[in-house]
């Protein structure tokens, strides 16, 4: 309804300048007769030029607030497209992300969909605003004249056929430059990852020239298009242009004759000129619809995937999240990967309730699709997986999150803290209704989730825990029970804290220092620690932390110096100013002795603690300062950093005595006064208080580990976790791992903390069923070999499935089966000769045999099927010869499956020599295909013998690309060089 109110007020603004020109400027009397009343020329003249003002006026206000509400509608359903986009990412199979870059999925969501937004706001408005402004001024046109009427629509119907044709083949051209941006987008996202790799093994000349060819193509693609564009734009263009024409002579002749009166033809023209914009703008969105159904078509085709998870079962509450209680069936469960090829077949298997399961699989491919499987990352080809009652493929995948916990040895981890990772599951929904807020409004009207993430998402009752406190106690009580307590507890005496936060614990620290140090005398250890004393200058310390005896709360930069202004007037007031100034520049020129100008990248340097750049920028400053040249603020700021950055055992020897000795003099005299003065960002070391900046080991030293302590660092670490656990501090201590932050990808943390956190993510729900996939794989054997015992105790109506490469023989478990070549099996299978005649018998036969076979066991599925398919099987009889010495070795590489053969030596005149005899799983002949000479043996058949003759393309294709084997055909070769 807005839009059709401007189609009045843009008839007005046609139709006032030819009252205007006709009948106020071109009036045949000075008085005119206005609706009744007589007013004079130039008032009339005035009062149709205010009626014109105020209709342009509100013309312009009409389009103004059409155009706001189309970019308002724009910007919600884009919100909305995006919206849906990500949810259905998050409903995506697991595998489809194995074979579409992450690179690529943010380009279609960031930069691929925002011109559709654009569209989505004038999809109405648009077309209905341009072709009723259009339709007005042909209107007003066909009241002047129907010439003009009719020159100005003669030529429409040409540029609504030729157009869009040009614009078709267009579009397929974008097409194809959208796949090569998303497929460069992939390249880049491989390039960031693999940069180390690249510059470690020389590969990125290569790397850099594939993207040349990429941006190529591009190029070649945008030309072709910027070609046809602008020869588009030529021809809409011209024709446009042709219209003024047909007005210029054809009006132009009428009014000669009469016919028409110049004021009209004068209207007409601009009335024209207004015409060509709405049209172009009808064309425009003509081809941005074209456009944007191509981008639709290319975006849903890929968030469209096969095997997503069902709408019905992904949002939204439950009715209810059963327990998943009984047994766990997989029934005929097979799978297939991207190619049809299968990864498991035919499993049937139960898992008893509340038993404790062990499943061997050495291959990761078949241990990854079992566990995803069992979370339904993977829908099966055939076969369904009950769990007590109900189907796992119909489950809402709340059940499934909230029911089942998985742990793996490689977690994805998320921004924030260790603990907010540790309880992402108990944040299925939030427990209070969503606050009547703009945003929530807002999020409403884009289809948006209206949840507010700062809300209480934490159902306590669920998990019988009153506040997030038990959730702590409960986490604790977790790590304790796996036994794993005091590995995070030596991670956590690395923590800094702060002691507001953590009052407890700064209080426990301080009360444990006096009998942490008399443990430590006991042991004859002082002197691997640099005890804090106010009468000592301490060598762990940087010179300036010695000489105000404080610490700061975080690293002194020349920006934190030069903010400082109390602290830098102070030293001027005491003359202290010149005195560590001097100092500075003293360490400078230690520093530039050891290390010279450029000598920031060695090691040593590193080690030091010191920003390349504060020193690069304190030697700019050193003969500055030697000149007596006054120094800026800033300047200032710059050499005195240097005293806040280094302790004095860094840099060992070269420390002179005379310094310390200037510091202590010092500190004796002004350490308050300057303490003082640097109350925001240092705090005083005192026995009494726990000391800012300083790890929860260092507070509990009261001073730090000398660098030099080697092995006694590890006893004063005991010393001080039993002094602690004596104390009854380990869950403070552990506490603060729970608040540890965590990078993009949990880059920062070690194996042994992610670990914890996966494990400790999958129990803290207390699930019916855990499925452990090598997990804990960093911890040592004993760890992990009680593993399920201990979680059995915390969780002991669970069902455990351990998923290992290979498990203790001795280990207690309920049941065990191992998983090979895609089969289950209580026992491990072995190789049947009576296979049946048909290709997928033949070809798992093949596969088999080479699975078994120590040189190709490492390879992946996908390669091990290649190699089998271009195998084939070769068979001899006792005293056959398979080839001779000197033959071509072109006849491929033999592996024995069944029988034996004896390699010989031919003698002339004489008995051959046997060198060997190979059997089963024993690879012969490589040699030759390797080094491309004749063979150096004869190959015999000893008994009846059943070979696969692998071709000697296939198997340099192996070893070419495959390290694993290149590796263990190097470790072959060693052993034959050896004998």
């Amino acid at each position: 309804m807005v839009t059709l109110t401007l189609f009045p007020l843009l008839y007005l603004t046609l139709e006032l300048p030819k009252r205007i020109i006709n009948d106020a400027i071109g009036a045949s009397s000075d008085v005119i007769d206005m609706m009744g009343y007589q007013v004079g020329q130039i008032t009339f003249l005035m009062i149709l030029c205010g009626i014109f003002l105020l209709s342009v006026f509100a013309h312009g206000i009409m389009k103004m607030r059409i155009n706001t509400m189309k970019g308002v509608l724009a910007e919600r359903l884009l919100r909305r497209l995006r919206y849906t986009l990500i949810a259905r990412i998050l409903r995506f199979p697991a595998p489809y992300f194995e074979r579409t870059s992450q690179g690529e999925l943010v380009s279609m969501v960031t930069s691929e969909s925002e011109p559709m937004g654009g569209l989505m706001g004038d999809a109405v408005a648009q077309p209905v605003l341009q072709a009723g402004q259009m339709l007005t001024i042909l209107v007003f046109l066909f009241l002047q004249s129907i010439a003009f009427g009719l020159a100005a629509c003669a030529l429409i119907p040409l540029q609504a056929w030729l157009i869009p044709k040009l614009q078709r083949q267009i579009n397929l051209l974008n097409k194809k430059r959208v796949i090569q941006l998303r497929a460069l987008a992939a390249e880049i996202g491989e390039g960031a990852a693999g940069a180390s790799t690249l510059r470690t093994n020389g590969g990125w000349r290569y790397r850099l020239a594939l993207i040349s060819e990429r941006l190529g193509r591009l190029y070649a693609i945008r030309f072709e298009i910027f070609q046809k564009k602008f020869f588009m734009k030529f021809l809409n263009n011209f024709i446009s242009q042709l219209t003024p024409f047909f007005f210029y002579a054809v009006g132009g002749y009428l009014a000669i004759k009469g016919e028409i009166t110049v004021g009209a033809l004068v209207a007409a023209l601009a009335a024209y000129k207004d015409l060509s914009s709405p049209w172009k703008e009808l064309l425009a969105y003509y081809n941005q619809s074209q456009d944007m159904s191509l981008r639709w078509e290319i975006i849903t085709e890929r968030f469209a995937p096969a095997g997503m998870v069902a709408e019905e079962n992904f949002f939204g509450e439950p009715e209810e999240v059963p327990r998943l209680t009984g047994d766990l069936v997989l029934n005929d469960i097979s799978v297939q990967d991207e190619d049809g090829n299968p990864v498991l077949e035919e499993i049937n298997v139960t898992f008893p309730q509340a038993s404790t399961i062990a499943v061997t699989v050495s291959d990761d491919e078949d241990r990854r699709a079992l566990a995803e499987v069992l979370l339904r990352e993977v829908t099966p080809a055939t076969g369904k997986i009950h769990l007590g009652e109900h189907d796992l493929a119909t489950l809402h995948q709340a059940t499934i999150a909230k029911r089942i916990g998985y742990a793996t040895s490689r977690p994805v981890m998320f921004l924030g803290s260790y603990g907010d990772n540790i309880v992402l599951p108990l944040r299925m929904h939030p427990t209070s209704d969503p606050p009547d807020t703009l945003e929530t409004r807002e999020s409403l009207r884009a289809g948006n989730s209206t949840e507010p993430s700062a809300g209480d998402w934490f159902d306590f009752k669920a998990l019988d825990l009153q506040d997030e406190a038990d959730l702590r106690n409960w986490w604790l009580d977790l790590i304790k029970g796996l036994d794993i307590d005091r590995l995070l507890f030596t991670r956590g005496m690395d923590q800094r804290f702060d002691a507001k936060t953590h009052s407890r614990l700064a209080a426990a620290l301080v009360e444990v220092r006096d009998q942490v140090r008399r443990n430590i005398g006991a042991t004859g250890l002082e002197d691997q620690v640099h005890f804090f004393d106010p009468a000592q200058f301490n060598a762990a310390l940087p010179v300036a932390e010695n000489l105000i005896f404080a610490t700061p709360h975080q690293r002194i930069t020349p920006q934190i110096l030069v903010e400082q202004t109390d602290f830098m007037q102070l030293l001027v007031t005491l003359d202290l100013e010149t005195d560590l100034l001097q100092l500075a520049v003293d360490m400078v020129n230690l520093l530039r002795q050891t290390f010279g100008v450029d000598g920031t990248d060695h090691p040593l340097f590193r080690k030091l603690g010191l920003d390349p750049a504060v020193f690069e920028a304190a030697v700019g400053l050193r003969q500055k300062h030697i000149s007596q040249e006054p120094l800026t603020p800033a300047d200032k700021a710059a050499l005195l950093a240097v005293t806040f950055a280094i302790p004095a055992e860094k840099l060992g020897s070269a420390f002179p005595d005379q310094i310390i000795e200037r510091v202590l003099d010092l500190r004796k005299q002004h350490s308050t006064a300057l303490q003082k003065s640097l109350t925001d960002v240092m705090s005083p070391i005192t026995a009494g208080t726990p000391v800012a900046g300083l790890t929860v080991l260092e507070n509990a030293l009261f001073g730090k580990i000398v660098e030099t302590a080697g092995s006694s660092a590890d006893d004063l670490r005991r010393i001080v976790v039993e002094a602690l656990y004596d104390a009854k501090l380990e869950g403070l201590v552990l506490d603060l791992i729970f608040d540890v932050p965590l990078s993009l990808g949990g880059t920062n943390l070690p194996a042994l903390l992610s670990e914890t956190l996966a494990i400790s993510r999958a129990t803290i729900k207390r699930p019916d069923i855990l499925i452990l996939d090598n997990v804990l794989s960093s911890f040592d054997a004993a760890t992990r070999a009680g593993l399920h015992d201990r979680l059995r105790g915390l969780l002991p109506n669970a069902t455990i499935i351990r998923l290992e490469r290979s498990l203790d023989e001795s280990a207690d478990f309920d049941a065990k089966f191992v998983l090979q070549q895609g089969r289950i099996s209580n026992v491990a299978p072995e190789v049947s000769a009576d296979e049946d005649n048909t290709v997928s018998a033949d070809l798992a036969r093949k596969l088999r045999a080479l699975e078994q076979t120590d040189l190709f066991s490492g390879l992946d599925r996908k390669q091990l099927r290649l190699l089998a398919f271009g195998a084939r099987w070769y068979s001899a009889n006792a005293g056959d010869y398979v080839f001779h010495k000197d033959d071509d070795p072109t006849s491929g590489a033999y592996l024995v499956v069944e029988g034996t053969a004896d390699l010989l030596l031919p003698v002339e005149d004489g008995d051959d020599v046997l060198i060997a005899t190979s059997g089963p799983g024993k690879l012969v002949g490589e040699l030759g295909l390797i080094r491309n000479e004749p063979r150096a043996l004869d190959m015999r058949a000893a008994t009846d013998l059943t070979c696969l003759r692998i071709g000697a393309q296939e198997f340099l294709d192996v070893v070419g690309t495959d390290a694993r084997t290149a590796y263990k055909l190097l470790q072959v070769v060693a052993g034959y060089v050896k004998n």
